[in-house]
């Protein structure tokens, strides 16, 4: 299991590009406040045309810098680091009103390539710089990295079990944890103790002043909501629009991370109790795994999973790791959900095979949906070289770590297991085991500085809340809290089993353009439908 394959790790919104609609090009930018106080200059962005993908030809339209911040704001003429951006210029320059700057996530999550996404429509591509940046410690911004080859990292993150459940099982996973920590404390370099939300909003708000813009325009998904509510209340002056997408619950996260991960659990139940549900509504063929008693079928398979592994007709296994990660990474996207009816129904089947006389014919060809819950097999030629470079980053468990409080004893995560999958059975162990490292991080929560709140501050515009009703990696409860916390928010709600919604919905596609063209905020209390059904008729 290596560490960006956890239930919570760097998976950033999977959002459809959707080109909105073309309206009037003649609204104007929101008001600017007046009266603010002039604010020191920073250097300006050294922009240089580039071509973010050479496989194809150069669209002409793309720009790259590396923008220095501080290491340390606290030493704010000491040592340096590099952020990349990237930007799509405006296609209609005589109409720009300013930079989009976007985050997907993670954290860890690379942002640099969502300069160029479509999702926002074409009258937001026209009037805004779209603008990419790998936050600090992640990709292209001088990565955080524990371990100095890959052989290495795998000699450690392969002793880690996803679900581990035997006291072996246990005990490695906690060893290696701590072996982890360790080969960080060595390998990480300063950069460790500096991964704060904190500094990575000083470091949005340097970036803002540098293009030139007087507030932020930003769209942040998943834990860039939480960039989004930091800026919202550390700058409440300098917010212009601000869409927060997939929202954790900030004063939470930064005051107890063992109870906002046991929450966490709790969202994925929820999204799946739901997709299960819609499921055996639709029935088969419509979803593959809606002959029978979807709910009962499911946790059969899963609890038979505990203790034997299944072994697909392709020969691959699922494991109750491989099981329990797969669903969850296919309940992030509903484009994912049809196929995952497909894999369980094949699991189930391979579990509880059926007499030869009632099985269906079988198919000329392997659907490969079918074995989307099985652990990948190892190809000998895509093996790494003896001792070489690390190409990964640690930065997910670098900001986790000093942002959420954690207690200092790695049993208590084992012990956390056993009480969460009570009321979690399918994600409680699975959420519990996602950060055992941070009771020896070498730069913890309780030494690092965060923003801790006040998030209530009175912003100069009303910020953007967006929530997907069975959002499993947020559930929708985070959504309504950042609303409620946030001193000046409207939420809009989708009906949807998806983590994240914009790009989902064109109604919603059309709130998100006027919001951002004009600062017109959405009424609140609407509850809007994706634009495709889950399981659609055959």
């Amino acid at each position: 299991m290596t560490r960006i394959s956890t239930l919570a790790g760097a998976v950033t919104c999977a959002l459809a590009l959707v080109t909105g609609t073309a309206v009037a090009a003649s609204a104007a930018p929101i008001d600017q406040v007046p009266g603010t106080v002039a604010e020191a200059k920073v250097d300006p962005v050294a922009w240089t045309p580039c071509n973010p993908d050479p496989s194809k030809p150069d669209p002409g339209v793309y720009d790259c810098a590396t923008y220095q911040v501080p290491l340390d704001y606290d030493d704010p003429n000491g040592a340096k680091i590099g952020i990349a951006m990237l930007r799509h210029r405006a296609s209609d320059p005589s109409k720009r009103i300013g930079s989009l700057f976007l985050n997907p996530g993670g954290p860890g999550g690379s942002g640099y390539m969502w300069a160029t996404t479509t999702r926002f429509g074409a009258e937001v591509q026209a009037k805004f710089d779209l603008v990419g940046f790998d936050p600090r410690g992640v990709a292209r911004s001088n990565p955080l990295k524990c371990f100095k080859t890959q052989e290495d990292a795998d000699a450690v993150n392969n002793r880690m079990v996803g679900v581990p459940v035997t006291k072996a099982e246990i005990d490695e996973t906690l060893d290696a944890d701590q072996d982890y920590t360790d080969a960080c404390s060595k390998n990480a370099g300063p950069l460790i103790e500096h991964m704060s939300t904190i500094n990575v909003v000083r470091d949005l708000d340097r970036m803002r002043r540098a293009v030139g813009d007087s507030q932020l325009t930003f769209a942040g998904f998943s834990y860039g909501t939480l960039i989004g509510a930091t800026y919202a209340n550390m700058y409440p002056n300098k917010v212009r629009a601000i869409i927060v997408d997939g929202n954790v619950d900030p004063n939470l996260r930064l005051h107890n991370g063992l109870e906002y991960d046991r929450q966490r659990a709790g969202g994925f139940e929820l999204a799946l109790a739901e997709f299960l549900k819609r499921c055996q509504t639709a029935g088969a063929p419509r979803c593959a795994f809606g002959d029978g008693d979807t709910r009962a079928k499911f946790d059969e398979l899963r609890d038979h999973l505990r203790t034997s592994p299944v072994t697909l007709p392709s020969g691959q296994q699922v494991t109750l790791s491989s099981f329990t990660s797969e669903v969850a990474g296919a309940l992030y996207s509903q484009a994912k959900l049809a196929p995952l009816a497909k894999s369980l129904q094949a699991s189930y089947r391979a579990m509880k095979p059926a007499p030869a006389a009632l099985l269906a014919p079988k198919a000329t060809a392997a659907d490969p949906d079918e074995d989307l819950l099985a652990v990948p097999l190892k190809h000998a030629l895509r093996e790494a070289p003896v001792d070489s470079e690390y190409t990964a980053d640690d930065s997910y468990m670098g900001v986790n770590c000093q942002d959420k409080p954690y207690p200092s004893n790695d049993r208590v995560f084992a012990n956390a297991a056993k009480a969460w999958e009570k009321e979690s059975p399918t994600f409680g162990r699975y959420q519990a085991f996602d950060a055992p490292a941070c009771a020896s991080w070498p730069a913890p929560a309780r030494d690092a500085e965060r923003f801790k709140g006040p998030w209530n501050r009175n912003t100069s515009n009303t910020v953007m809340v967006v929530g997907n009703l069975y959002d499993p990696a947020t559930q929708y409860k985070f959504a309504e809290r950042m609303q409620q916390q946030l001193g000046n928010a409207v939420l809009v709600s989708v009906d949807s089993i998806e983590h994240c919604a914009v790009g989902r919905s064109k109604a919603l596609n059309g709130l998100v353009t006027r919001y951002l063209v004009d600062g017109t905020a959405p009424q609140p209390g609407q509850l809007l439908k994706p634009d495709l059904e889950i399981f659609p008729a055959v």
